[in-house]
C-alpha cells in the first residue's frame, strides 16, 4: 500500500511555480525547488517524476491563474472594450511592480520561458503556442466589440490589433525586468491604446 502524502501538493506546487518564475528553468536547481517546498528530493520525484514535469505543471498553472484573472476583466460587458484593455494594462503594470526582485520585475513567466525556452523544448513550446492562442481569441473578442461600438477606430483588423496588443505587453514585461519605470510602462499603455483609434 503506497504512503499517504503529508504535504499540501498545491502548495508545493504554487511555491516550485515561484521559484522558476523568479529564476528561469535551467537555473532553478532541485535543491532550490526542495528549498522552495520545503519537501525532500524523493518527494519531489516520487510526485513530480522529474523537472520537467514539475516545470510544465507549475508553467500551466502559473497561465490559468493569470489567463482567469485578464477574462475577467475582458468579460465585463458593463464596460466599453477600450475602458476593459486599459483596465487589463493597469493590471499588467501594477503587477509588474508587485513581483520584484533586487530592485527589478521578475517579468512574467510565460515571456520568460518563451525566450528560454521555445526554441529548443517541444513540449514547452506546445504550452505556449495553445497560451498564445486564447490569449489572442480574448484580445481579438474585445477588439471586435470595440469595432462594432465604433470605440476602436482602427483600420487594422482585430487579428492584427490583437497581436501587436499581445506584442506591446511582452515587451511591456522585458522592459520592466529591464527596470523600466511605471511612468514609462504607463506611456507605453496610453501609446498602445492610443492606435486603437488612429483613423489611418
Amino acid at each position: 500500500m503506497a504512503r499517504p502524502r503529508t504535504f499540501d501538493e498545491e502548495r508545493a506546487l504554487d511555491a516550485a511555480m515561484h521559484a522558476f518564475w523568479t529564476n528561469g528553468y535551467e537555473a532553478t536547481s532541485t535543491q532550490d525547488l526542495c528549498d522552495a517546498t520545503g519537501l525532500g528530493r524523493s518527494s519531489i520525484y516520487n510526485t513530480f517524476t522529474s523537472k520537467h514535469d514539475l516545470f510544465r505543471r507549475a508553467l500551466g498553472r502559473y497561465m490559468a491563474t493569470m489567463n482567469a484573472g485578464q477574462a475577467e476583466i475582458l468579460d465585463d460587458v458593463e464596460r466599453s472594450a477600450t475602458e476593459r484593455l486599459r483596465a487589463l494594462f493597469d493590471r499588467i503594470v501594477d503587477g509588474e511592480f508587485e513581483h520584484r526582485r533586487d530592485g527589478h520585475s521578475i517579468g512574467c513567466l510565460t515571456v520568460n520561458t518563451t525566450v528560454e525556452l521555445a526554441g529548443r523544448d517541444p513540449e514547452a513550446a506546445g504550452i505556449l503556442e495553445r497560451d498564445l492562442t486564447a490569449r489572442l481569441s480574448a484580445l481579438r473578442a474585445t477588439i471586435r466589440t470595440g469595432q462594432r461600438d465604433g470605440d476602436i477606430t482602427s483600420p487594422r483588423d482585430a487579428d492584427a490589433l490583437a497581436r501587436y496588443l499581445n506584442a506591446v505587453i511582452g515587451g511591456m514585461r522585458v522592459s520592466a525586468q529591464g527596470g523600466a519605470d511605471r511612468a514609462t510602462l504607463q506611456s507605453i499603455t496610453e501609446t498602445a491604446l492610443d492606435a486603437l483609434t488612429a483613423t489611418r
